[in-house]
C-alpha cells in the first residue's frame, strides 16, 4: 500500500478502445430516476436517450421512464429550443409527473443552448404547470462520466428546489439528510437506511434509488414515471434536519450549496467499505441520534473482524487491477489496500475530486485496453470492474468481481450491498474466494532419487503442469 499521492496519468489516444465510461447524462437521468413521479428528458437526439435506457433497462432489468426532446437534422442546424418547450408541454399534458429533469447531451451543447433559459421561457408560457418541477442540468456527454453527470443533476436539484432558509435546522431533529453518491447501490442505500432506522433516525435520500430502482413489483400494470424514490415535497424539508450525510467526494458540491442554503451541518464520506470507514459511521450516528450501538451491528463488526482474520492469507500481498468511477475507484482500492493487496493498476474514465487519495502509484485516465495492458504488466492476480471488462478478464486469464455500471451479465448485481459491516464482510469473502481461484495450496509428494525413471517422469509432468497453472 501505498500512502503518496498517486500520478494521475492523462489519456493520450485519440479514441478510446473498450471504453469503460457510462455517459454524463447518463449519470444525470439516473438521478432523476431516484425521484418520485419523475421523469428524465434528455435534450438529444432520440439515438442518445434510447442508448441510454438501453443500459438501464440491463443493469437493472427494470422498464425504465425516458423521453427525448428529438433533435433531428433539421433542429440540430436551425435550432433545437423549440423541441423543449413543446417535449415539456407534451410529457406535463401526458405523463403529469411531479418533476421533469433536462439534462443536456453532447449535440444539443455543440450547438450551444442555454437550457436555463429555455425551462425560464416554457415557465412564462405555461404558466399553468407551474406546479410541476422542471430541472435543468448542462451534462454534454463528451466531457466527465456517469459520476459526474450524476452529481451535476443533484447539485441542480438542490439549486432548483431547496429554499434559502438557515433558521430552521433542527427542526425536526431526528431527521437525517443523506446525500448519496453514484457509487452506491440501490442495495447500499436500503442498508443505509436500515442502519439509521434502528437509531430511530428519519433518513431522506436524495437521490433514493433504493426505494426507486430496488426491483419491487407494483399493483400498477404501467407507470410512464418512476414509482418510488425521493418525494418532490422532501425538498422543501431539507433545512428542517439535524445533519446530511453525505457519501461520495464528488457530491463535495452538492453538499457545499445544500449547507449554504439550510445552515444544516454535513458529515462527509468517501467511502462506506471497510472497517475503519464503518466504525466512523456508527460513532456519528450515535452521535446524532443520542442512543447507543444497538448490540447486532456490535455483533456484525465482531463477524467482519473474524472474516478479516479468515482472509487475510489469500488478501495479503494480493496484486489487484481496479476500473471504476472515481468514487467507487477510490472505494474499492482502498477496501483492496486495508486488506493488505496492492492495486497494481487503477484506471477512471475522467478525473475525479478524489483520485489524488487513490492508494496506488498512478491513475491512469483511460479505457479497458489501458486496464488490460497495466493488469498484464503488473502481473495482476485479480480485476475489478463492470460488464464491459469481462473480456478483458478472461484474455488475462484471471478471475473478475463484477463491479460499478453496468452489469447486464449478472442478475442482481444491482441490488448488491457493498457498506457497512455486513456488505464488506460479504466482499472480503468475495475477493478471497476470487484469489482461491489462482492459487493451489496442496503438497506436492517427495520423489526419492531412487524411484524408477517412470516414476520420476510422472513427477516432472505434475511439477511442470503446477508451475503452468
Amino acid at each position: 500500500m501505498t500512502t503518496d499521492t498517486p500520478e494521475i496519468l492523462k489519456r493520450k489516444k485519440a479514441l478510446s478502445v473498450s471504453p469503460l465510461k457510462a455517459s454524463a447524462p447518463m449519470g444525470a437521468a439516473l438521478a432523476f430516476l431516484g425521484i418520485n413521479r419523475s421523469m428524465p428528458m434528455l435534450h438529444g437526439s432520440q439515438g442518445c436517450t434510447a442508448f441510454a435506457k438501453v443500459f438501464f433497462v440491463r443493469h437493472f432489468r427494470e422498464p425504465i421512464p425516458l423521453q427525448t426532446s428529438a433533435m433531428d437534422q433539421v433542429s440540430t442546424v436551425m435550432s433545437a429550443d423549440p423541441n423543449v418547450i413543446e417535449g415539456l408541454l407534451a410529457i406535463c399534458n401526458k405523463q403529469k409527473p411531479d418533476m421533469i429533469g433536462v439534462p443536456t447531451t453532447g449535440l444539443s451543447e455543440t450547438q450551444g443552448v442555454d437550457i436555463n433559459r429555455l425551462v425560464k421561457d416554457f415557465r412564462t408560457e405555461h404558466p399553468e404547470f407551474n406546479h410541476i418541477a422542471v430541472v435543468p442540468v448542462n451534462t454534454p456527454d463528451f466531457t466527465g462520466c456517469l459520476e459526474s453527470g450524476y452529481a451535476l443533476a443533484v447539485k441542480a436539484m438542490i439549486e432548483w428546489l431547496v429554499p434559502e432558509d438557515t433558521s430552521r435546522v433542527g427542526r425536526r431533529p431526528r431527521q437525517l439528510n443523506i446525500l448519496a453518491g453514484s457509487l452506491l447501490t440501490p442495495g447500499d442505500i436500503e442498508h443505509l437506511k436500515e442502519l439509521c432506522e434502528a437509531f430511530r433516525l428519519d433518513p431522506v435520500v436524495l437521490p433514493d434509488l433504493g426505494d426507486s430502482l430496488d426491483g419491487h413489483l407494483t399493483d400498477e400494470d404501467f407507470t410512464p414515471f418512476t414509482l418510488g424514490g425521493t418525494p418532490v415535497s422532501a425538498f422543501q424539508s431539507l433545512g428542517d434536519a439535524a445533519a446530511t450525510l453525505v457519501v461520495g467526494r464528488s457530491l463535495n458540491p452538492a453538499a457545499d450549496l445544500l449547507r449554504t442554503r439550510t445552515g444544516v451541518p454535513d458529515y462527509r464520506f468517501d467511502s462506506l467499505m471497510g472497517l475503519a470507514e464503518n466504525d466512523r459511521l456508527i460513532g456519528l450516528l450515535t452521535k446524532i441520534s443520542g442512543r447507543p450501538v444497538p448490540a447486532k451491528f456490535e455483533r456484525q463488526r465482531a463477524q467482519l473482524q473474524d472474516a478479516l482474520v479468515d482472509c487475510h492469507f489469500m488478501t495479503g500481498l494480493s496484486r489487484i487491477a481496479v476500473a471504476a468511477d472515481p468514487d467507487l475507484l477510490y472505494a474499492l482500492s482502498t477496501l483492496v489496500a486495508s486488506l493488505g493487496g496492492e492495486v497494481v493498476a487503477a484506471v477512471a474514465p475522467a478525473r475525479g475530486p478524489v483520485l489524488d487519495a487513490v492508494p496506488a502509484g498512478q491513475v491512469q485516465i483511460g479505457d479497458l485496453e489501458d486496464l488490460e495492458h497495466l493488469a498484464s504488466t503488473a502481473h495482476a492476480e485479480l480485476l475489478i470492474g463492470n460488464s464491459h471488462a469481462v473480456e478483458s478478464a478472461q484474455r488475462l486469464g484471471v478471475p473478475m468481481l463484477r463491479a460499478g455500471f453496468p452489469q447486464y451479465d449478472l442478475i442482481g448485481g444491482y441490488q448488491k450491498t457493498w457498506i457497512g459491516y455486513r456488505g464488506t464482510r460479504q466482499i472480503v469473502f468475495d475477493l478471497a474466494n476470487l484469489l482461491l481461484q489462482r492459487t493451489e495450496h496442496e503438497i506436492r509428494p517427495y520423489v526419492s532419487i531412487h524411484a524408477s525413471a517412470q516414476r520420476r517422469a510422472a513427477a516432472a509432468r505434475a511439477a511442470a503442469s503446477h508451475a503452468h497453472h
